[in-house]
């Protein structure tokens, strides 16, 4: 492992190999493996899971795990204090996916913070009242703990967030995700359903407003008698989705897929018209360019993350986040005028091929490379 230009440790709630690994995984994966590549050695801590190997290497880093899902966000502040204490790292890199580990804490290293998105009031909407509490008074510590770390936000959304909640907007660098479009350049794509085909992409948790989408389906198959929906991806929430489906009287219009291997999805999305996104928050929305990549425009609601993902009128159309005849009815003016659906599913296509790992690795990079020259982080009282 090359450390030429100095030694990272990065800290993160799950590696790629935990089998909960999403989309935060990949971003800050397709980050450090980059990295890593250009003469970076690069450690990177996370929580374990059961027969998960305590210490591995792979794709040129070396993954140390400690602690589980449930306690990580102590289990890991300590190993990285264990692991700052005995080896000489010149940098740090925080990922918050769930809970801070509040590493400016236990370190005066040079430190960047990565920040998908926080979570706010929606956590509420996800989980108990007492770990909801927990997280939010968590979130709620993070302007001061961090306030001399610099910060990478994954879109102009989270950034506004961050600066919101108190953070020096000069410390906040947006750097989008990247995007790998070979998966979805398919020599030849199979042809739209003849059908109106849409579709949803993504975790099925209560935060994420799929049963928003769910009850837009109804308004739709009201004009569009021949519409169906289909819902990619797992998640807690799947059991109560499919009942409510049932009492809305969809469940011969709505198939629940789980999760599809890629190859899978991506066919599958190149016979849908049409995708719907109605969350209330995102860090960014990949799904949206995913589906983008296959030239489907999409309707979604105009919430954090994405009104970044979505160029509305251009790649799609957001409506007001919670209005579900707002939705079915942006949703049926798309799929009765097939020229400007296809217009949009073009530019989508265009814009999905815009972003690259390769650049938000780079722009990750300068940002280090300006803390170890000195930057505007230093030591922590």
């Amino acid at each position: 492992m090359s450390e030429g230009k100095g030694r990272l440790l990065a800290v993160n709630w799950r590696d790629l190999r935990n089998p909960d690994a999403g989309g935060a995984e990949v971003h800050l994966h397709e980050i450090l493996v980059r990295l890593a590549r250009w003469g970076w050695g690069v450690t990177l801590l996370a929580a374990g899971w059961p027969g998960a190997a305590r210490e591995e290497r792979y794709d040129g880093l070396r993954v140390v795990r400690a602690g589980v899902w449930w306690n990580a966000n102590w289990s890991l502040a300590l190993a990285a204090r264990r692991l700052l204490r005995d080896e000489p790292f010149d940098a740090v890199v925080e990922d918050v996916n769930k809970i801070p580990f509040f590493l400016p804490l236990v370190t005066s290293r040079p430190h960047l913070l990565v920040i998908p998105h926080l979570f706010g009031t929606t956590v509420f909407r996800e989980t108990n009242p007492l770990f909801a509490a927990y997280v939010y008074a968590h979130e709620l510590l993070i302007p001061r703990v961090y306030r001399r770390s610099r910060v990478l936000a994954i879109s102009p959304s989270t950034r506004d967030d961050l600066v919101r909640r108190g953070f020096e907007p000069e410390r906040v660098t947006v750097s989008y995700c990247g995007f790998d479009a070979a998966p979805y350049d398919l020599p030849a794509p199979p042809p739209r359903d003849a059908a109106p085909r849409l579709v949803h992409l993504g975790r099925l948790r209560r935060y994420k407003g799929v049963d928003l989408v769910l009850r837009a389906m109804t308004r739709i198959r009201a004009e569009l008698p021949a519409a169906t929906l289909d819902v990619v991806g797992d998640g807690p929430e799947r059991p109560a989705l499919a009942a409510l489906a049932a009492r809305l009287g969809l469940e011969d219009a709505v198939r629940f897929h789980g999760h599809l291997p890629q190859a899978d999805m991506v066919d599958l999305l190149y016979r849908c018209r049409l995708f719907l996104n109605a969350s209330p928050k995102e860090g960014w929305g990949l799904t949206v360019v995913e589906a983008g990549a296959c030239g489907l425009p999409t309707v979604a609601a105009d919430s954090p993350g994405l009104r970044d993902s979505v160029r509305d009128g251009e790649t799609g159309v957001l409506v007001p986040y919670g209005d579900v005849p707002a939705m079915a009815a942006a949703a049926v003016a798309l799929l009765g005028d097939e020229d400007r659906r296809r217009a949009m599913g073009e530019a989508a296509a265009r814009r999905a091929r815009s972003f690259s790992w390769e650049t938000t690795a780079r722009e990750t990079e300068a940002l280090l490379a300006s803390l170890l020259e000195g930057g505007k982080s230093g030591p922590h009282p």
